[in-house]
């Protein structure tokens, strides 16, 4: 079967789920035997994501071969199970750059350089990419932006291009708002029909539209849309609100998403697809036996989207324990000597999260120092082990001012310093130590228990390590390096003696989570919380 392109657009606001509904109706499709990758093609300049402050775009998640991208990529892998890679995730800064490139190196022969048709071929180079020589049989690419957005017609142009040259192997879904208006007590269609309009003007006319609302829509509004935005009633899909979005992918398939899908494409529908292991997950998670209360400490606690892939692994993780987790958000800048006692009490765990940057160090080093001392259960992620590390130096081995040359350039101690392969490096973009790493774990650790192997690969993103240096000291003190990657020495991951469960680790176990296969050192973590 020769590869079908599925684009996805959205209309009328923003935030409306494109990437829950295009992971969705990829699970349906993946359950079906079918072959499927997931693409986010995202309107800004930004070459990617990396650079980007978390307030304005979430967070960034790392993928195996180092790429740094748009959160919804993280979406992608938790409900496929397949790892993403830079393929699939495309920026118009990355899209400018590459045609640029080719203009300074001769490659046009002095043609004038257009929006049309280089930056539109560039784009739909990008697409195809995947979907060549039969890697896949569906490529499902969402746009990202609103349609109308300036930015964002460039791609809506390229989609518009290449549904005309790929015919019958290309469709267009359109998500919009159908919102309720309270004063008048009805479901109102005009804003799905002026976004379905605004398509239009591009020239692409949507195959399906599916329907954001917080009402069940009745057949005659799904007949209205059908007439006014030319298409069938049965491609009209309803996208209700759902407690979590784990229960997406069930609902599109009770609205028979897939079904369209393959009927448009004039594929047989065969068997539909039983999603027994996602159920099973859907169930454990409704109906915990267990219930704790975890504190994850960080400084954009009001913008969880920032810490995405952590939330969402311990909804994996929980689920597996059959325990519910309360995530309690706590401001590492709140976090005083005088006051940790009582922001922290009645915790049965506490992570403290990966980030950069000075703001919130103080709160978090006492959030590290209440763990230890209290024998509270301990997760330490990137910045989280550093943190930690740095704690321990000060307060167990007295050295004083002993610190990461991230915060102090001219500490005493710099018990956690830059990198060596990074200390020449002044371009911020994509110049980390990225990607899956090996790390070799010590046998008899709580790490070796949580991944039951000595050997594990897991990603990271960061440009400061733990300086060997003071190895010695930290192991002689009871802070354990347990996990070490081969080739270059580094510390990956370090545990406390005599303490319940306290793990600081290097790397990002969140961006490997997923339903089907939660982070082991998460699932470790929840049971040491139990």
């Amino acid at each position: 079967m020769s590869t079908k392109y599925i684009f996805v657009t959205g209309g009328v606001t923003s935030s409306l789920g494109k990437g829950i509904l295009i992971a969705s109706l990829a699970k349906l499709l993946q359950a079906r035997g079918f072959s499927v990758t997931i693409q986010k093609l995202d309107p800004y300049l930004n070459v990617d994501p990396g650079t980007l402050n978390p307030y304005e775009h979430g967070e960034c998640y790392v993928t195996d071969d180092g790429a740094e991208t748009d959160l919804d990529l993280g979406h992608y892998e938790r409900f496929l199970n397949k790892p993403t890679s830079q393929a699939n995730n495309v920026t118009t800064g990355r899209i400018y750059q590459s045609v640029i490139n080719k203009e300074r190196k001769g490659d046009y022969l002095g043609k004038t350089v257009q929006i049309i048709p280089h930056i539109t071929d560039e784009i739909k180079r990008n697409i195809k990419l995947l979907g060549r020589k039969g890697r896949y049989d569906f490529v499902l690419t969402e746009i990202g932006g609103t349609v109308g957005d300036m930015e964002s017609l460039p791609y809506i142009e390229a989609v518009r291009q290449l549904k005309w040259e790929l015919g019958k192997q290309a469709m267009v879904i359109h998500l919009t708002l159908v919102p309720f208006l309270n004063a008048s007590g009805e479901l109102k269609t005009k804003p799905t029909q002026h976004s379905v309009k605004s398509l239009l003007e591009n020239g692409v006319q949507p195959d399906i539209l599916v329907l954001r609302t917080e009402h069940e829509l009745n057949e005659a509004i799904r007949k209205k849309v059908a007439l006014f935005c030319n298409v069938d009633v049965e491609a009209v899909v309803q996208s209700i609100d759902v407690p979590t979005i784990y229960e997406v992918p069930l609902k599109m398939k009770e609205e028979k998403l897939d079904v369209t899908v393959l009927k448009k494409f004039g594929i047989p529908v065969g068997a539909e697809p039983e999603l027994n292991a996602w159920k099973s997950f859907l169930n454990k998670y409704k109906n915990p036996k267990h219930k704790i209360s975890i504190g994850l400490v960080g400084k954009y606690v009001e913008l969880p989207d920032a810490y995405k892939s952590i939330v969402e692994s311990f909804v994996h993780a929980g689920a597996v324990n059959e325990c519910a987790v309360e995530l309690k958000f706590i401001h590492s800048e709140e976090i005083t000597h005088r006051n940790a006692s009582q922001m922290l009490e009645g915790l049965n765990g506490i992570l403290i999260a990966p980030g950069f940057g000075h703001r919130g160090i103080k709160g978090k080093i006492e959030a590290a120092r209440f763990a230890r001392e209290k024998d509270i259960p301990f997760l330490g992620i990137c910045l989280g082990m550093q943190i930690a590390v740095v704690e321990f130096a000060r307060n167990v081995l007295n050295y004083q001012g002993a610190d990461s040359t991230e915060m102090n350039e001219v500490t005493q101690y710099p018990v956690i310093d830059l990198m060596e392969e990074q200390k020449g490096i002044t371009n911020m973009g994509g110049t980390m130590r990225l990607g899956a790493f090996v790390c070799k774990i010590k046998k008899g650790t709580h790490l070796y228990k949580a991944y039951k192997k000595e050997t594990i690969k897991e990603r990271h993103r960061h440009r400061y390590e733990f300086n060997d240096k003071y190895i010695k000291d930290f192991e002689n003190a009871g802070m354990k390096p347990v996990g070490i990657n081969p080739e270059t020495g580094l510390v990956e991951a370090v545990e406390l003696e005599n303490h319940k469960w306290f793990v600081g680790v290097q790397y990002h176990p969140e961006y490997s989570s997923t339903v089907l296969k939660p982070s082991p050192l998460f699932a470790a973590f929840i049971q040491a919380c139990i």
